[in-house]
């Protein structure tokens, strides 16, 4: 087969959604441009250009979607313009609005303002998916608020916290993206018509020297291509700094990703919690025992790619010379696209993660009850003081017993045994009733479940109110299966 001759991205042909693929797919593409195309005449023609006929625009509205590819190449092989190739390919469908195709346009009126369609549609698929990847860890996190767990600093053993109370570290950073992508949705204006400088000097032309109809043509074709304003001022293209607006914080939720699935190998190995792992999955093709981390290892890679890819815009932005210069063209149809599937991509796992994450609450305390007798150490001479010891004297019976406890799990690879030597030490006899106690864990972990329900009600649940029905309609279509 021919598809299999030849390069295909992974990004498409493997991992993306279908309704991120077809974003920047040619069909989308093209019929963006016929929209505006169709968007232009009707605004002209309602401000009084009495050439545009209420057939031409019939037939426009008729023909948004049938785009002839085989006579669109011919005729862009011939004429070495991509844009001409379609105003004539559309024209050829639309003979009643053949003239007034593309009237007064400039070449970027079809491309940066189908670009910018683009971008703006393609954050509305990302929004709506990570409000589903936010609410999914919410209820991990509500679920597991006070399963206590060993916390870590430098991933060196430090004070408990609780599962919950993690999730949320990660959760917290998965609202910044949500912020941070909602503005730049909301930030997004449109390129309206410009003409070929931005002085819009084609269109004035073509109103006979009308300021005022020239702002309301800008103002009309912009709302009736889904935006509210139009940039106040442009070159030939948009400012390509707006492609870094967008590019920068797909690139930062590409660092939080990274962290997330890191974090999950992390405690994979440990075997505390675990990815989903499907009941016939292979996890190595030699070590049959295996249960490899393949979505988050996935998603790290991923990340990867998606955290540089905001340099390739910053870079095109920095070198467009004057009112514009060519060179940004090619790389955007590369860094664009591939930003947004790639962040696409990463929600789809990170839905999958945290929909099938698995806790072994057995191994969690296994690991507690090695380190906790260190931990505890504190509390064990709080309560020898309050039984009347000497505060100095018990820190050094303690410190003694430590290295020795120490020395059995570090040199001889046993368990934690500082409890038993304490309850075998007749100093510590006032303390050994408490000992229980004492060694509590939900004792050592602070606030963590309240600060998870107080995070959860203040900051999630107001960050996903504006989600709720697709939240809901999600949740029933699961449900339903």
């Amino acid at each position: 087969m021919e598809s299999h001759a030849k390069y295909q991205s992974p990004l498409t042909s493997r991992y993306a959604s279908k309704e991120m693929a077809y974003n920047f797919s040619d069909d989308k593409r093209f019929s963006n441009w016929r929209k505006l195309w169709l968007n232009l005449a009707t605004a002209e023609k309602q401000l009084g250009l009495n050439d545009i006929t209420e057939e031409a625009l019939e037939e426009m509205r008729q023909h948004l979607y049938d785009i002839d590819y085989e006579v669109a190449a011919a005729e862009e092989k011939r004429r070495r313009h991509d844009v001409m190739a379609h105003v004539h390919t559309f024209g050829l469908v639309c003979p009643s609005a053949a003239p007034i195709i593309h009237l007064g346009a400039t070449s970027c009126y079809v491309t940066d303002n189908g670009d910018l369609m683009n971008l703006r549609d393609g954050l509305d698929i990302l929004l709506n998916k990570l409000s589903y990847v936010i609410d999914s860890l919410a209820k991990f996190a509500k679920q597991y608020r006070d399963l206590p767990t060993l916390g870590f600093t430098h991933f060196q053993p430090a004070q408990l916290t609780t599962v919950g109370k993690r999730a949320t570290l990660w959760l917290q950073e998965l609202l910044w993206d949500l912020r941070n992508l909602t503005r730049a949705r909301d930030d997004l204006q449109f390129r309206g018509v410009k003409g070929t400088t931005g002085t819009q000097a084609s269109f004035l032309t073509l109103f006979d020297g009308d300021h005022e109809k020239v702002e309301q043509l800008d103002q009309l074709v912009t709302e009736l291509s889904g935006f509210s304003t139009p940039y106040a001022v442009t070159g030939q293209t948009y400012s390509r700094k707006v492609d870094n607006d967008v590019l920068a914080p797909l690139s930062s939720f590409g660092a939080t990703a990274h962290k997330i699935a890191t974090d999950i190998r992390l405690l994979a190995n440990l075997k505390e919690i675990e990815e989903p792992f499907e009941k016939d999955q292979i996890g190595s093709s030699a070590m049959a025992y295996k249960r490899n981390p393949m979505r988050c290892e996935r998603i790290c890679s991923l990340s990867r790619h998606l955290m540089i890819l905001v340099q390739d815009a910053l870079a095109t932005s920095s070198v467009q010379w004057l009112e514009r210069t060519l060179d940004d063209s090619a790389i955007r149809r590369i860094s664009i696209p591939e930003a947004y599937l790639t962040a696409d991509i990463l929600l789809t796992i990170l839905q999958n993660v945290f929909d099938g994450m698995v806790v072994y609450p057995a191994v969690i305390k296994q690991r507690i009850n090695q380190e906790l007798p260190f931990m505890a150490t504190e509390n064990i001479i709080m309560a020898m003081v309050k039984k009347g010891g000497d505060r100095q004297v018990c820190h050094e019976e303690i410190r003694v017993l430590s290295h020795q406890a120490a020395h059995k799990v570090k040199v001889e690879g046993e368990s934690n045994d500082l409890i038993e030597r304490i309850k075998a030490t007749k100093y510590f006899e006032p303390i050994w009733p408490d000992l229980d106690k004492l060694l509590d864990p939900s004792t050592f972990i602070g606030r963590a479940p309240e600060q998870v329900d107080s995070f959860l009600a203040k900051c999630v649940e107001p960050a996903l109110a504006p989600y709720q029905e697709k939240l809901k309609s999600k949740t029933e279509a699961v449900l339903s299966v």
